[in-house]
């Protein structure tokens, strides 16, 4: 896109955000959404990949610029990099406060993305240019999870130029290989620099709004995520000549174990974030299922309540442990017995069960078949975050502010985010965002990503908010 038409388009978003800004005062003061967007777009325009184009050190680079352009200081912006991966840095910024005697907060976003290949996207996208087109910024990373990263340096650089001082401080760190790769940069920051991120608790990724055709349905905290563990399920056999077959077959074995995988289900569990997901939600579903989970939570032994919830996979998810096979492989020749035969289960661990009983469990389902199971790893502790008022108090005032009737749902995430390795190290994880996405078209990790513009500077405006409602402090 020429620079004119990128002027010419920015006006027009503008002009129109000014509008709608006056109309819901849902948005911030335009020169903030200007340098939000601004940012978006050089986080996009940088690859960030985990391949041999990607460089998260350049995009650590460009947001610790903006910051000191904005005139923070030297020694409170850090690009941290691993010796051994030049290309994995990692952004560090402290915005100071009064000495309260408060523990920080800290802003986690990571900055790099999933693998995206210009072929696979519509002929007129390309993943790695920002484009603007029928009320959508379009990019990969967009929603996942550059857009935060991008609000949490303007918020920043905003209440810098407002002479705003916290109570506490405020630190924001953009790091690399979330969605996998060698050196993620949770885990390198607590292992080599814990002390620049110590905090009394995170927001994060993970959380945000629902949408459903044009109406906000909940603004959803994310407060606990599964564990993640994957199993190997190995059949063996002496094998032999195809042409003279027998009944015991290591792949028939194993075929044997994946499907009394299939047909068992772990058993019910809650605690005090799913506990909160299904009672709150039961008004918003309504119906059998929404009375199925009021008895839930009433009586988790209620299996006719379990069975409905059940039927329904984002639900049933939340309830259990879940294990399901992924990989496959077995044999070595098409006329020969197979000798070996191989699958990856992969779980997905509710945060209080002992992944020891997981592996009891898979083991007892698979010894019939004379397959045996072995954990890949192990599985990372993630104690699910308290919900304080202190946190929760503040993102229920301002979702009802900015959008009346919104409820807000703490949740418990099926997958996994940066948030479990500080949860394990004993710092408390929200991901909340106030940036609504559509339930129904949910392109994070895929085709044409893309963020509603509205809902990105709305999300700004929330979070801009909330940073301020959970540090206190005033204008110096």
């Amino acid at each position: 896109m020429t620079s004119k038409l990128r002027s010419a388009g920015a006006l027009a978003v503008a002009m129109g955000l000014a509008a709608m800004s006056t109309a819901a005062q849902t948005t911030s003061p335009r020169e903030h959404m200007n340098l939000a967007r601004s940012l978006l777009e050089q986080l996009v325009e940088i690859n960030t990949t985990n391949t041999e184009r990607g460089n998260n050190t350049l995009a650590a680079q460009a947001m610790a610029d903006a910051l000191l352009e904005a005139g923070f200081p030297q020694e409170d912006v850090h690009v941290l990099v691993p010796e051994d991966s030049p290309t994995k840095g990692n952004l560090v910024a402290r915005y100071r406060g009064r000495d309260s005697g408060q523990e920080p907060i800290l802003l986690l976003a990571h900055i790099d993305v999933v693998e995206a290949l210009p072929e696979d996207w519509s002929p007129d996208f390309n993943p790695f240019e920002f484009i603007e087109r029928d009320g959508y910024y379009y990019g990969r990373g967009v929603t996942d999870d550059k857009d935060e990263a991008a609000i949490y340096t303007a918020n920043l650089i905003r209440m810098r130029q407002e002479g705003f001082v916290p109570d506490r401080d405020i630190i924001m760190a953009l790091t690399a290989d979330e969605e996998g790769g060698p050196r993620n940069g949770v885990a390198y920051l607590l292992e080599e620099h814990r002390e620049l991120i110590d905090a009394a608790f995170a927001l994060n990724e993970g959380g945000g709004g629902m949408e459903q055709n044009g109406r906000k349905i909940s603004n959803n905290v994310q407060a606990a995520e599964k564990k993640f563990l994957s199993f190997f399920f190995t059949g063996t056999n002496p094998g032999g000549h195809s042409s003279l077959p027998v009944r015991k077959n290591a792949i028939y074995d194993l075929a044997g174990a994946l499907l009394a995988v299939q047909d068992f289900a772990f058993p019910i569990m809650l605690n005090e974030v799913t506990e909160a997901f299904f009672g709150r939600s039961a008004d918003l579903v309504g119906g059998e299922m929404g009375e199925a989970m009021r008895r839930i939570v009433s009586n988790p032994a209620d299996a006719q309540a379990a069975r409905v919830l059940s039927s329904e996979t984002g639900y049933s998810s939340r309830l259990r442990t879940t294990c399901v096979a992924t990989l496959l492989e077995g044999g070595h020749a098409q006329n020969a017995l197979p000798q070996l035969a191989q699958a990856n289960v992969n779980c997905r661990i509710f945060p209080s069960h002992d992944p020891l009983d997981v592996h009891a469990k898979l083991q007892e389902l698979a010894t019939p078949f004379d397959v045996t199971v072995e954990p890949r790893g192990l599985a990372t502790e993630s104690p699910p975050s308290p919900l304080t008022p202190e946190v929760l108090g503040p993102i229920e005032r301002i979702t009802e502010q900015m959008w009346p009737g919104v409820e807000v749902l703490p949740v418990m995430s099926t997958g996994a985010t940066d948030g479990l390795y500080l949860r394990r190290e004993g710092i408390p994880v929200y991901g909340v965002s106030g940036l609504f996405g559509d339930m129904d078209d949910v392109r994070a990790h895929g085709q044409d990503e893309r963020i509603s513009i509205q809902n990105f500077f709305e999300g700004q405006e929330f979070l801009y908010r909330l940073v301020k409602a959970l540090t206190g402090g005033g204008i110096a």
